[in-house]
C-alpha cells in the first residue's frame, strides 16, 4: 500500500471540500467530502442527487478471481500497455468447500490451474498485484492491506463496501467499469442519495454489529438503498469495532444501497495499527476534519440526509433473517413462533461460520467463547459446522489462540480461505433436492440455492455468536437468551452471553501472506491463454447498433418476481466458465421464474412451437436465424452479486433491450456497458399485458437521447397492437455506448 497515494488525497482534500462548501452553500456529510475530492472534474461537475452523473477517480481497483477473468479479458481487448491506478487481484472464489482446507485448496490449484495461470501472468504483464489461491477473501484482505478514511475503491465484487468499515467509499462494479478504470478512464455513478443513520447505545450481551444491519434490511428492503449511500454516525457508531463497522457496511449491498460508510474514529485507528499501517493512522489523526462529516451535519442531519434511521444499540435484540431473502427480517425471539406458522424445517441440517461478512477476529473470538462453553458441558456439534476463516492472517492469528482447535473439537470443519458456501461453492452431501431443510450462516446472501445449489434449502442468516450457538443445538427454534441446552449429564447449560477481544492481544500471526507483486516492467511478457482452452475465450467486439428500431422481436422471458443475477447467470459449478463467455452463457436465465412456465429456466420457442427448452436454447435459435430478442423482468431486477455475465450472456446470445418495473444499480449499469438497452415501465401496471406470444418493438432509437422515452409497441398474435411508454437512464456518453455496441467499442473507436 503506497503511503504516497493517501498523502496525495489527504493534501487536496481541503481545497476540494472547501470549494464544494462555497459551491453548495452548507456543510457536508463525510461521502460528500470522499466524493468531492475525487471529482474527475470539480469545477464542472453538476451535483444533484439521483439525477446527476458523476464522473469519479478512484484510488483503487480490486478484484475477486470469478469475475477478474472477463475484467482482465476486456481490459487487453482495451489494448492499455499497462493499469493507470493500483489494482489487485484476489483469488477466492473458484475453491469448492468439500474436505476441508487443505484437500480442497490442493484440488483448486488443480481444476483451475489454467485460469490461475492466466491471472496471475496478466497482473505481471499489466502492473497488478496478484494474491493467490488460500491468500483470503478479497475484502477481508482489502481490509487489511488496502482500505484507508477518505479512499474511494471500486471492486469487481458487490461485497467491496466492506470496506466502508475503514471509512471509505468502497463501490461494487462490473468488470467493464474495472477496466475502464484500469484503462485510465474516469469511472462514472448516478450521483447517490443519502441516507443518514444515526447511531446510540452500545451492543451488549448476544446482540452484535451483524444485528445491526439484519434489523436495517427488515426496515429498508433489498431495494431500499438502491443509489443510495448509507452514512452512519452517532456516538453508538463510535463504540463498535473496526471490523464490526466492515460487517454492516459489507451488507449495505443487500439494501441495494451504492455503498455504505463510518466516520473517522479511534477503532479504525486501532485497526490500522495492529495491521501494520501506523503511518496511515497517523496521517488520518492528522487529517480527521476531512474524514468525518461537518458539525452542522450531526447537529441538524435532517437538512442533510435524504432519509433518516435511528437506532438504539442498546436495546437492540438479535436478529435472524430468511429464508430465501436478506430483508424478511425478526428478532430471535419471535423466530420460534414463526417458524411453527409458516413450516419452516427447525432440524438445522448445516451452520456455516465465517465468510468475508463474519470473519474477523472478533467474529472468532465471540462465536470460539461460546463453543467453549459447550465443550465444556459435554456437547459435540449437531449440525454440520464449518468454519471459512477470511485471510492467512486471521486463520494463523485463530490457530495460535486456540480457536481452531476449539471449533474442530467440537466438530467443526475448517474450510480454506475463501467464498465457499457463501457463494455457492459447496458440494453438499446430505442436501437433496426438491426436499426442503434448514441452514443457518454468517453470509450475507440467502436466495434460493445461493448456497448449495438447492433451491428448496430455508437459508437463514445471523451473527457469529447465534451460528455457534445453533450448532450446538441443530435447533432453529433456539433462543441463547432464554432456552437452555440439556447436556449429557442430564443437567442444563445456559450458555453466557458472549465475550471477545476486538482484536488479538499478540497482534496477528502471519503465515504465507500469499502476495505476487507485478514485475516492474512487463512490456516483454506474455499472457498464459492456451488457444483451445476450456476455460478462457478471448472477446470479439460486439456488433455495433445497426441504426434501426427494434422491430417485432420476440419475448425471450418474462421473469416473475425475484430476479437477481444468482438467477440470470448461476453460480456454482458454472463458475469455471467465467472466463470464456460462449460456454458460460449457456446458463443464461436457468434459476429465473418464467412467467409463461411452472419450471424455472425454461420457456417456448415461439419460432418452432418447441417447449421445455432452456432459455440458451432458444436464444441461440433465435441468433442463429439472425433474429434478437427482448425480456421483461419484475422489480429490482439484477439485484445481488455484481457479476456481469448476466448482462454478456443475453448479449452475446442477441437480446437487444430489457424492460423491467425497476433495476438494480450495478446490473443496469452492466447491460449499458455492453450494449443492451435497459428501459423500464412508465407505467408499471403494463407489465401485466405482455404475453408469451408477443412480438416487442422498440420505435424512435434514431432519436434516443437523455431524460427522452421511448416507444415500445406491443404486437399480440391477433395483430392488435399495444403502444406503452418506457423511461431509461442513458446519459450522452451511455447512449454512445448502445450506438457502438458496447463501452469497450466506443473506448476503441
Amino acid at each position: 500500500m503506497s503511503i504516497e497515494l493517501v498523502q496525495t488525497l489527504y493534501a487536496k482534500m481541503p481545497t476540494a471540500v472547501e470549494a464544494a462548501r462555497k459551491q453548495f452553500g452548507r456543510g457536508l456529510t463525510l461521502a460528500e467530502k470522499i466524493l468531492v475530492s475525487h471529482a474527475d472534474n470539480l469545477a464542472t461537475q453538476v451535483w444533484d442527487r439521483g439525477k446527476a452523473m458523476l464522473a469519479l477517480r478512484p484510488d483503487r481497483v480490486a478484484m475477486q478471481d470469478a469475475t477478474a477473468q472477463m475484467a482482465m479479458l476486456q481490459f487487453i481487448q482495451a489494448g492499455k500497455k499497462k493499469a493507470a491506478v493500483p489494482s489487485t487481484i484476489h483469488c477466492d472464489h473458484l475453491i469448492r468447500a468439500e474436505m476441508g482446507s487443505s484437500k480442497d485448496l490442493l484440488r483448486a490449484c488443480d481444476e483451475n490451474r489454467e485460469v490461475y495461470n492466466f491471472l496471475e501472468s496478466a497482473a505481471r504483464k499489466y502492473g497488478i498485484g496478484f494474491w493467490k489461491p488460500g491468500a483470503g477473501i478479497i475484502h477481508q484482505v482489502v481490509l487489511e492491506n488496502y482500505a484507508f478514511p477518505g479512499g474511494l475503491i471500486i471492486g469487481t465484487d458487490s461485497h467491496t463496501p466492506n470496506g466502508g468499515g475503514l471509512g471509505m467509499l468502497a463501490i461494487g462494479v462490473g468488470g467493464a467499469d474495472a477496466g475502464e478504470v484500469m484503462a485510465g478512464l474516469p469511472w462514472e455513478v448516478l450521483h447517490p442519495k443519502l441516507i443518514g443513520v444515526r447511531l446510540t447505545g452500545r451492543l451488549n450481551g448476544w446482540a452484535s454489529p451483524k444485528d445491526v444491519i439484519l434489523y436495517i434490511c427488515g426496515k429498508l428492503t433489498v431495494k431500499g438503498g438502491t443509489n443510495k449511500i448509507v452514512e452512519y454516525f452517532g456516538p453508538g457508531a463510535e463504540t463498535i469495532s473496526a471490523t464490526g463497522k466492515g460487517t454492516i457496511t459489507n451488507m449495505g449491498a443487500e439494501l441495494g444501497a451504492t455503498t455504505s460508510i463510518f466516520p473517522f474514529d479511534q477503532k479504525m485507528v486501532d485497526y490500522l495499527t495492529i495491521t501494520e499501517r501506523q503511518e496511515i493512522a497517523d496521517l488520518a489523526r492528522a487529517n480527521q476534519s476531512m474524514l468525518v462529516a461537518d458539525p452542522e451535519v450531526y447537529e441538524s442531519p435532517e437538512k442533510y440526509f435524504d432519509e433518516i434511521l435511528e437506532i438504539d444499540l442498546s436495546t437492540l435484540e438479535p436478529h435472524v433473517v430468511g429464508p430465501h431473502s436478506p430483508d424478511l427480517a425478526r428478532p430471535i425471539s419471535s423466530l420460534e413462533a414463526e417458524a411453527k406458522e409458516k413450516g419452516y424445517p427447525v432440524e438445522l441440517k448445516a451452520t456455516l461460520l465465517g465468510s468475508c461478512t463474519n470473519s474477523s477476529y472478533e467474529d472468532i473470538s465471540r462465536a470460539a467463547h461460546i463453543a467453549q462453553q459447550g465443550l465444556k458441558a459435554g456437547l459435540k456439534a449437531k449440525t454440520a459446522f464449518l468454519v471459512s476463516p477470511g485471510s492467512e492472517r486471521i486463520f494463523h492469528t485463530m490457530k495460535r489462540d486456540g480457536f481452531l482447535e476449539t471449533f474442530e473439537e467440537l466438530g467443526a470443519t475448517v474450510l480454506a480461505n475463501a467464498c465457499g458456501p457463501c457463494i455457492g461453492q459447496w458440494k453438499r452431501a446430505d442436501g437433496v433436492k426438491g426436499k426442503s431443510d434448514s441452514i443457518v450462516s454468517t453470509f450475507n446472501r440467502n436466495f434460493p440455492g445461493r448456497n448449495d445449489g438447492i433451491a428448496d434449502t430455508l437459508s437463514f442468516l445471523a451473527s457469529p455468536e447465534l451460528v455457534a450457538a445453533y450448532a450446538l443445538t441443530g435447533n432453529l427454534g433456539f433462543n441463547p437468551l432464554q432456552d437452555t441446552i440439556s447436556t449429557p449429564d442430564g443437567k442444563q447449560l445456559k450458555l453466557d452471553p458472549p465475550q471477545g477481544d476486538e482484536l488479538p492481544a499478540q497482534g496477528f500471526a502471519k503465515g504465507e501472506e500469499g502476495f505476487i507483486p507485478p514485475a516492474e516492467n512487463g512490456e516483454g511478457l506474455a499472457v498464459d491463454l492456451p488457444p483451445n482452452s476450456e476455460r478462457l475465450q478471448l472477446l470479439q467486439p460486439f456488433p455495433k447498433w445497426d441504426g434501426k428500431d427494434f422491430d417485432k422481436l420476440p419475448l425471450l422471458i418474462k421473469t416473475k418476481g425475484k430476479t437477481t443475477t444468482d438467477h440470470i447467470s448461476p453460480a456454482g459449478p458454472w463458475l469455471k466458465f467465467r472466463g470464456h463467455l460462449d460456454k458460460i452463457s449457456d446458463n443464461m436465465f436457468l434459476g429465473a421464474n418464467n412467467a409463461f412456465s411452472s419450471e424455472a429456466g425454461k420457456g417456448n420457442n415461439v419460432l418452432t412451437g418447441e417447449s421445455d427448452l432452456t432459455m440458451a436454447q432458444i436464444a441461440r435459435d433465435y441468433k442463429g436465424k439472425g433474429i434478437g430478442s427482448f425480456v421483461v423482468g419484475d422489480e429490482n431486477y439484477g439485484e445481488g452479486s455484481s457479476r456481469e455475465h448476466a448482462a454478456m450472456s443475453p448479449r452475446f446470445l442477441g437480446v437487444k433491450a430489457v424492460l423491467t418495473k425497476s433495476f438494480a444499480r450495478i446490473h443496469e449499469t452492466n447491460l449499458k456497458k455492453q450494449g443492451i438497452l435497459p428501459m423500464t415501465f412508465a407505467d408499471p401496471a403494463n407489465y401485466d399485458q405482455i404475453e408469451q406470444e408477443d412480438r416487442v418493438s422498440v420505435t424512435g432509437l434514431s432519436d434516443l437521447a437523455p431524460g427522452k422515452p421511448v416507444s415500445v409497441v406491443i404486437h399480440k398474435k391477433d395483430g392488435k397492437e399495444i403502444t406503452i411508454q418506457a423511461n431509461h437512464s442513458m446519459t450522452e456518453q451511455q447512449v454512445k455506448w448502445f450506438q457502438s455496441g458496447s463501452a469497450l467499442n466506443a473506448l476503441n473507436a
